[in-house]
């Protein structure tokens, strides 16, 4: 063999170990192609029937699900309330309401009682709406008259005690700032002397309501040394007090908000409110007024009786100035003169909103909604068209513990072609 021939043989020979020609590479790259291929759509057609799988689980629980609910629907006797769509918490108001017996807002008549004794009436009297022996008659307010010194009182031998000294110590404790020693009014300055007029607490409910009370008062012609006896009233022109909350805001103390007494009325608010007559003190939190004794012996001639060991009585004074203006005209409303006084509070509420679907609460648990052994409907028009009214709502715990009830004014009818949407609103 020639020399060149053998050569030629050697080159076509696969060289071992070197890179594989164009052809073998191509055909390798298309078989793990096809593979690629063949996994890909094995994985599609798993995916698929896994779907498919899941769709149909999803389709039996919402199929099973839905007529549980229509089973339970027919026959419910509770539902659960879904706590973001269906309750309101803590919604608070301030209501206010006449402060007197029956929620009136006005006084005209007034009434003290002869059972309260003689030493209790050296401190206080209470007053009446009606007549104390009468049904529904009770307590409105009560008066007293406080002196710093005592003076205007009879400590009847007990040294330092008298009522008038009692009382102006008290209410200096309960309204007034440990370091003062006197009420000061806008009116007098410091004052020794005081008349006291407190709400009834079961009235007057978390407060007086500011500017939402008028007292009107008569001049005082005359009056006896124990006020006890003969206080005859004048014919002058009524003064009506208010509170300045219309113009001022009060001011804050141990005891609350504070406000001064002028005068004015409700509806024409202070009169000459660039320079008010000022009367004394207002304490809404406490349901007390504080009346400078000094402006009252000025203003409406009440001569309060300030002698030492001396039994005035002087709270008797406000009594007859108070209830003597109920027998003068209003001109502006052609009524008599009447305490006006409302009351405050706030109030906390949670709403509660029972949604009722059309079929829901159709059927009723009363034993006369059915008949029969087998419990039958009684009513034959109600066979495939049942009806029933509801008349309360009920709120229970997680353990069915009834905790509330609430009544609808009439009762609402219901049916599958009906539905209702009430509130309960749970004041606290």
């Amino acid at each position: 063999m020639k020399m060149n021939e053998f050569i030629t043989k050697i080159k076509q020979q696969e060289r071992l170990g070197g890179v594989p020609r164009t052809p073998a590479a191509t055909n390798l790259t298309a078989a793990a192609t096809n593979v690629a291929n063949a996994v890909t759509r094995a994985t599609a057609t798993t995916n698929e029937q896994v779907q498919q799988l899941a769709q149909q689980l999803a389709n039996q629980i919402i199929a099973e699900r839905d007529q549980a609910q229509q089973t339970a629907r027919n026959g419910r006797t509770y539902t659960k309330f879904d706590p973001v769509n269906d309750i309101i918490a803590n919604q608070t108001e301030v209501v206010t309401a006449g402060l007197w017996s029956d929620n009136l807002a006005s006084l005209t008549t007034y009434y003290t009682a002869s059972a309260q004794t003689t030493s209790q009436r050296r401190y206080y009297v209470d007053v009446y709406q009606d007549a104390p022996i009468a049904d529904g008659a009770a307590v409105q307010f009560a008066l007293a008259f406080g002196h710093a010194l005592g003076s205007g009182s009879d400590s009847q031998g007990q040294l330092n005690d008298s009522p008038s000294k009692a009382v102006y110590s008290q209410y200096k404790q309960l309204l007034l700032a440990p370091t003062d020693t006197r009420f000061t009014t806008a009116g007098s300055g410091s004052t020794d002397y005081v008349y006291v007029l407190n709400f009834k607490r079961n009235r007057m409910k978390e407060r007086l309501d500011p500017g939402n009370w008028e007292i009107p008062l008569v001049p005082i012609s005359s009056r006896a040394t124990n006020a006890t006896g003969s206080v005859v009233t004048g014919s002058g022109a009524i003064i009506q007090l208010i509170d300045d909350s219309s113009v001022a805001s009060a001011t804050i103390g141990q005891s609350g908000k504070v406000y001064n007494i002028v005068s004015g009325s409700i509806n024409s608010g202070v009169y000459n409110s660039s320079a008010p007559v000022y009367y004394g003190l207002a304490y809404p939190d406490y349901g007390t007024l504080i009346l400078d004794g000094k402006m009252l012996d000025q203003k409406l001639g009440f001569a309060t009786n300030t002698g030492s060991s001396s039994e005035g009585n002087n709270h008797f004074v406000l009594f007859h100035s108070i209830s003597g203006s109920a027998f003068f005209t209003d001109p502006a409303t052609s009524d008599p003169y009447g305490f006006l006084a409302r009351n405050s509070e706030k109030v906390t509420s949670t709403h509660y909103f029972v949604r009722i679907k059309n079929a829901e609460y159709n059927f009723s648990n009363n034993p006369s909604y059915v008949t029969g052994s087998v419990g039958q409907i009684a009513q034959s028009t109600f066979v495939g068209d049942p009806k029933t009214y509801i008349t309360t709502v009920g709120l229970y715990n997680d353990r069915q513990e009834l905790l509330a009830v609430s009544k609808l004014s009439r009762p609402l009818l219901k049916s599958f072609q009906r539905e209702a949407l009430i509130r309960v609103k749970l004041d606290f």
